[in-house]
């Protein structure tokens, strides 16, 4: 009935309770396992992505197969799925803009269902901390309905604390004050919410994207809400890269601030980024509140033309994606693309390789150092890669550079909250605005340039040890 195993003294005996647990244990890993594989061959993946999982598995099961089931599942479909986009262009069709379908831009977007680019919006682009500060408080005092303000990270510190007052005393006069914080990004905050009482005290309301405990196997640990919205009356908007931290932005300027930028959107285009906060507040609370839909047509305040696009797992479709890979192979003249962390997928590369193959002038600026050195690690290869064929990859001195925008030729520019890498293009709920008027073309190039004055160029050689830990990396570089 016993079978014992005598090691140095040591006795361990397997009763029939303990075999019986044994073989139960093997029996759901060995089912575990196999629904992993076998969703991993069913899902829409590239072969890429596929490969790392494989391999994470064969390599690390223990590890990985929980891992696939909490994080590697991309667009899920159950009853706590958050309700897909479906962006309106009714109340808006006799203002938006005619381009041409030789556009490469507009065209992949509208095939996927975005609607089309608006005209008659404002736009500026806000390089400096302290005037993205001025202009968020500044709207925050001048709402006369609501303000809704939606982002990836809020760390209670300086900054936010005077962010907080402020929304506490709007709330008091009646304005309608909603704050949506992703839980990984807001964790500090999520588990300290004794900060956020005298705001709820006074009418606000505070909401979390996803908490993580709450159903934690159908919870998209790995899905997060990384859009920066801050709206205010549904007509006047800042958005972009910068989160609501005191290393994004303050009342006074700071060097060890990260870089980056907002813009301030005014017009029709703003409608777009109040159906999608709508939609991430709604799922987030846990309430149904119908959109209200503008009637009327939202009067030009403006010369520019702009095209929201969010993307994540709340739209059918990668349309961003599209759009992007699409726009490097019909680009003529450049390419100049401004992220903070460049782990891209090999359709990615494969496009910027043959635009500069065609002669066409791309560059890649990127902090010389992130804030993660396993994204640096793996971005490496790919950066190596592109320099030895003649991209201008430049690498910036100054702060951390959080910034995400991309100029095509003459065509339009990109900013927004998207990365050039799997997290942000396949996982992450983004959004951002594509800008198709010269104006803002050209203020976005006037700040690229100013970038690489403070910067270097070109990749050094690696040594033999870190060159062969790039390479590891390369290989599980789609499950960052």
């Amino acid at each position: 009935m016993y079978t014992a195993n005598r090691l140095k003294g040591f006795s361990i005996e397997a009763t029939p309770l303990h075999l019986f647990y044994g073989y139960l244990v093997i029996t759901i890993g060995g089912v575990l396992l196999f629904l992993a594989i076998s969703h991993i061959l069913y899902q829409k993946r590239s072969p890429t992505s596929m490969t790392a999982w494989m391999l994470a598995i064969i390599f690390m099961p223990f590890i990985t197969v929980p891992l696939y089931f909490l994080i590697g599942i991309r667009k899920r479909e159950n009853k706590y799925t958050k309700a897909s986009i479906q962006l309106h262009e009714a109340h808006q069709k006799n203002i938006h803009i005619d381009i041409t379908p030789s556009n490469a831009l507009t065209n992949i977007l509208e095939k996927n269902g975005i609607p089309p680019a608006t005209k008659g919006n404002r736009y500026e682009l806000i390089t400096k901390d302290t005037e993205a500060y001025t202009r968020l408080m500044n709207e925050i005092e001048k709402a006369t309905e609501s303000i809704d303000l939606g982002t990836y990270v809020f760390s209670y510190d300086v900054t936010t604390e005077k962010i907080l007052e402020a929304l506490t005393k709007r709330a008091s006069e009646g304005i309608r004050v909603r704050l949506l914080l992703d839980v990984v990004g807001s964790l500090g905050s999520y588990l300290r919410q004794k900060n956020f009482q005298a705001l709820r005290n006074a009418g606000g309301e505070v909401g979390f994207f996803i908490p993580i405990m709450s159903r934690p196997f159908q919870s998209y640990i790995n899905l997060r809400n990384h859009r920066k919205i801050y709206l205010f009356d549904r007509k006047r908007l800042l958005s972009g890269g910068m989160n609501l931290s005191d290393d994004y932005l303050g009342e006074e300027s700071s060097t060890k601030r990260w870089d980056d930028i907002l813009y301030y959107l005014e017009g029709p285009a703003v409608f777009g980024f109040y159906e999608i906060f709508h939609n991430d507040w709604n799922y987030a609370s846990g309430q149904t509140t119908p959109l209200e839909l503008l009637h009327e047509p939202v009067e030009a305040v403006g010369e520019n033309s702009v095209q929201v696009v969010p993307s994540g797992p709340d739209i059918p479709t990668d349309a961003l994606y599209e759009a992007l890979l699409n726009a490097i192979y019909t680009c003529r003249k450049r390419i100049w693309i401004v992220t903070p962390y460049f782990v891209p997928d090999e359709n990615i590369v494969q496009a910027l390789i043959i635009a500069q193959h065609k002669g066409i002038d791309v560059k890649l600026i990127t902090p010389k150092h992130s804030d993660n050195w396993i994204a640096d690690l793996g971005r490496s290869p790919y950066m190596r890669e592109l320099d030895a064929i003649g991209v201008d990859v430049i690498l910036y001195e100054g702060e951390m550079l959080h910034a995400k925008a991309i100029l095509f030729d003459n065509m339009g520019g990109m900013i927004g909250s998207v990365n050039i890498d799997n997290r942000s293009l396949f996982l992450n709920y983004e959004i951002v605005t594509f800008a198709y008027s010269t104006q803002l073309i050209e203020s976005i190039e006037s700040w690229m340039q100013e970038l690489m004055k403070n910067s270097t160029r070109g990749m050094k050689q690696p040594t033999k040890l870190r060159e062969a830990v790039e390479n590891i990396m390369k290989v599980f570089a789609p499950l960052l």
